[in-house]
């Protein structure tokens, strides 16, 4: 088995950490996270911006140069950021834009639609969306249009999964992620997912699970390989999302 964790958070205590809806995170350094997975096989990964992050960009910077060249970026920025430090950041391994919708910290839905062609035309980023799937209806005209789209944690709900299908059908990529936060039925959302399109599903760890019921556990890994044949599971473990990341 081979890993690509595609989301998954380094927090930082020598740079900004806000508090966010009452909640501030642990430490979790990338030590922290490399002694976590010492024993998956992680062979490349995402470090993702959380709503408790804001903008500040030094934390990542300094994850991105420890974890090394195969990792990369997901990060929050305003509208207003400039060409030229949407390219410093590239340059650094960055790779895609956030916006949290569901804890904020992140630019607002309303710029989705210019921010996200932006950075893609920029820089080839991708933008990756945390919001209830139930809520994609609203804004579902709009993501369609996009050059490349992804939402975190399976969408979250039961009740917006028949929406977010729909958008797999169109092309939106889907991170099996937080299935210690979800409220829906996992092995459900897995299979119904990979049935409309077999490159969409990528798989992370969300460590360390802020905020999740419970944090991520080996058998969340044992869940998708007993679902899936060798094949499929390589490519919901490792080929997905290291062909979305590094496109």
């Amino acid at each position: 088995m081979r890993l690509f964790d595609s989301h998954f958070h380094i927090i930082d205590f020598d740079y900004p950490v806000i508090e966010n809806q009452g909640y501030t995170p642990p430490s979790y350094v990338t030590e922290d996270y490399r002694k976590e997975t010492a024993d998956l096989n992680v062979l490349g990964g995402a470090i993702v911006s959380g709503s408790f992050q804001g903008f500040d960009q030094e934390y990542l910077l300094k994850a991105l140069k420890q974890m090394g060249e195969a990792f990369c970026g997901v990060t929050q920025l305003p509208y207003t950021v400039t060409d030229e430090e949407i390219l410093k950041l590239h340059n650094h391994g960055v790779r895609a834009l956030r916006f949290n919708i569901k804890r904020g910290g992140s630019e607002d839905l309303s710029k989705l639609d210019y921010f996200a062609r932006r950075v893609y035309d920029l820089a080839g980023w991708h933008s990756e969306l945390y919001i209830d799937a139930k809520q994609l209806p609203e804004i579902a005209s709009t993501i369609v249009k996009l050059p490349a789209i992804s939402i975190d944690h399976l969408g979250l709900s039961e009740e917006g999964l028949t929406h977010l299908l729909r958008l797999v059908d169109k092309g939106i990529h889907v991170k099996a992620t937080g299935f210690g936060r979800v409220e829906l039925n996992i092995e459900n959302a897995l299979k119904s997912i990979y049935k409309v399109n077999p490159d969409a599903l990528m798989f992370g760890t969300d460590l360390p699970s802020t905020r999740a019921k419970r944090p991520f556990e080996y058998k969340d890994i044992e869940l998708v390989q007993s679902l899936f044949d060798d094949q499929a599971t390589d490519k919901i473990l490792y080929t997905n999302a290291m062909k979305w990341y590094f496109r």
